[in-house]
């Protein structure tokens, strides 16, 4: 998501670093959590849609209907700084607004608002807030309201990782055809972002490979089977979810787990 402020002029930005740090495992460059949470960050952010979230729907990680799985507009869309090709996905973050001296929007005494990664802020050619090493986050538009006023447009802010809490259980939508299924593991508590998930039908565990955002897919034929998933989340935290989908499922269903992190 792109908007209109994130063009501004970089000139008013901080250049600042990833908020993760990167190892390199196997010849493959690894993410690996921070692990102070309580410590503020820099970083800016922006809005992009209207009020009514409209636009914030869908996106990069593999959400649809925010409001209905349980996101609502505490969401933004995070710069590959943050976002790193999927894997914040579902993180949350806590952010408070901080002014710079030659731009003063903020409200004062406003408390920090809390948004859950939901969405990718891709780079400009042009230049912009969400290019690499920018660490920016794109807002819906009444989260940016309740730190600052429309005519700010871009505000500095100091973000800092916290805990997902979420109503209700962890929840699957299983898509995808006989052949070849895609799951989506959302409303995850904790930490939030999932590093790995394994499935269950009537035999062993399956590993299933990360195809795109929080989407997890596998080949291997599974319809008929009732189904368990294995979560596990960034900050290595493990849960098995037995028996959450029943035998006769079908393409486009989602099962509530009723537990969570």
């Amino acid at each position: 998501m792109v908007s209109f402020f994130s063009l501004l002029l970089c000139s008013i930005m901080a250049l600042v670093g990833s908020s993760f740090l990167l190892s390199v495992a196997d010849g493959k460059l690894v993410r690996t959590m921070d692990n102070d949470w309580s410590s503020w960050q820099d970083a800016h952010a922006t809005f992009y849609g209207d009020k009514s979230g409209k636009d914030t729907m869908q996106g990069a990680c593999g959400y649809g209907d925010l409001f209905k799985q349980g996101y609502g507009l505490q969401t933004a869309a995070l710069s590959t700084a943050l976002f790193y090709n999927g894997l914040t996905c579902g993180a949350c973050f806590e952010l408070k607004c901080v002014d710079d001296p030659n731009w003063k929007f903020c409200y004062p005494g406003v408390a920090p608002i809390q948004i859950t990664a939901t969405n990718f802020c891709p780079p400009n050619p042009a230049g912009g807030a969400c290019n690499p090493p920018m660490k920016h986050f794109d807002l819906s538009m009444p989260m940016f309201l309740k730190m600052a006023p429309y005519k700010a447009g871009i505000v500095h802010v100091q973000y800092r990782r916290v805990t997902c809490v979420k109503q209700g259980g962890v929840k699957f939508e299983i898509k995808g055809n006989p052949n070849w299924i895609l799951v989506l593991p959302y409303n995850v508590g904790g930490a939030g972002d999932v590093k790995n998930v394994r499935v269950q039908g009537s035999g062993d565990w399956i590993q299933m490979q990360r195809n795109w955002g929080q989407n997890w897919q596998t080949n291997v034929e599974l319809v008929g089977q009732s189904l368990s998933f294995q979560v596990v989340t960034s900050d290595g935290a493990y849960r098995v979810f037995r028996n959450v989908v029943p035998a006769n499922w079908q393409f486009g269903q989602t099962f509530d787990s009723n537990i969570n992190f």
